[in-house]
């Protein structure tokens, strides 16, 4: 079955933001690639954007979250936009609140993880770097 891996646009703070993210899930970023890296005659890069995340990748269990940094000449990236968000199926209860309170830590909640009318520990979140979580544990499956 095709795994779907979730990857996020950041305006110069992706290496922070997947700290972050590493020091909630844990494991080891599987590739960092910073835009000096790809820098060429064809392609030269800005000294202020060199160090800057091309493409940044941990793997959660069997997914693997990925990221950048956009550079500057493409624009900023809205991070109040409304944009999909990212789900995450816990295996436990304690798992799940682990989880939420770790991503939602300087964020905003917008719904307690808590026991959801549908019969799950549902919660929802806007972390601090402005990326929309959603957590869950279905005891039923």
């Amino acid at each position: 079955m095709a795994l779907i891996n979730p990857h996020i646009n950041f305006n110069g703070n992706a290496e922070e933001a997947f700290n972050f993210y590493k020091s909630v899930f844990g494991g080891e970023f599987v590739r960092i690639i910073r835009f000096k890296d790809i820098s060429s005659a064809e392609y030269p890069v800005p000294e202020n954007e060199a160090n800057k995340i091309m493409h940044i990748a941990l793997p959660i269990g069997v997914n693997i979250l990925m990221g950048n940094d956009v550079p500057e000449s493409m624009g900023p990236v809205n991070e109040n936009e409304n944009r999909s968000k990212i789900s995450i199926s816990a295996e436990s209860r304690e798992e799940a609140d682990k989880l939420f309170n770790g991503l939602s830590a300087g964020g905003n909640v917008e719904y307690p993880i808590d026991d959801s009318p549908w019969g799950s520990n549902f919660g929802m979140f806007r972390d601090k770097y402005g990326i929309e979580w959603m957590v869950d544990f279905d005891p039923k499956r």
